[in-house]
């Protein structure tokens, strides 16, 4: 595991529960607008934490913290993911995953053996849009299984979300990504906040205005149970 950071207080990264969060180095999609090019470009990798150190640090949290939290980059890349879950689960932490969803087998293995507790997978686009907003070729049937597998996995938590640019998606797009994960518990729209972005073009891209916003939201509420903007 090539963990590139750590938030070691987090009360936003997993709903209702306070948690750290670590970011995993490496990512098999290049999303322009991504604010953590550390973690995805292989030029800009950020150094990786020691893992004594880090286990350290989470035994030191055990009876402080509720979770943990791991994110990227794209965590299911790293084949040492889930002994790293199982540690985490042996000192008695929730575990919360933020995934892009192109690794369904990991994803339902680690489902399968009870090693998460919340997921929480980025929809980027409509299917036939997928390839384009991240820059990479991506089967979008692994895509698809890794919707099912949540929707299927009753006994844990789980959240979609998506990013939102302008120049990216439309409101009919929207309606496409609710239909694609329609009975979702939950269905987070996170409006871009220009910045530091990997593709610098997008530095300063427009989100959506407050009243598009608020019709994305009425069209997102027909698919999914509950609805939060970020």
């Amino acid at each position: 595991m090539a963990i590139g950071g750590i938030q070691k207080l987090s009360l936003v990264d997993y709903p209702g529960k306070t948690c750290a969060a670590v970011f995993t180095i490496g990512c098999n999609m290049r999303c322009g607008y991504c604010h953590n090019p550390e973690l995805v470009l292989p030029e800009r990798y950020a150094p990786s934490l020691p893992m004594d150190a880090l286990m350290d640090f989470f035994q030191s949290r055990v009876g402080k913290l509720d979770g943990v939290t791991i994110s990227g980059g794209e965590p299911t890349m790293h084949d040492g993911l889930p002994d790293f879950i199982a540690k985490l689960k042996d000192m008695g932490f929730l575990v919360k995953l933020d995934t892009n969803g192109t690794n369904p087998k990991m994803l339902q293995s680690l489902i399968d053996d009870k090693m998460l507790d919340f997921v929480a997978m980025d929809i980027k686009a409509p299917l036939e849009k997928y390839s384009k907003i991240v820059a990479r070729p991506i089967n979008t049937d692994h895509i698809k299984q890794s919707i099912a597998i949540i929707l299927n996995s009753s006994r844990i938590n789980h959240e979609f979300r998506t990013t939102i640019l302008r120049c990216q998606l439309s409101l009919d797009d929207i309606e496409s990504m609710g239909k694609m994960t329609k009975g979702s518990k939950r269905y987070a729209l996170q409006n871009f906040v220009p910045g530091r972005t990997l593709a610098p073009a997008l530095a300063n891209a427009e989100a959506y205005t407050k009243s598009e916003m608020d019709q994305a939201v009425k069209i997102m509420k027909k698919y999914a149970r509950e609805v939060v903007v970020h």
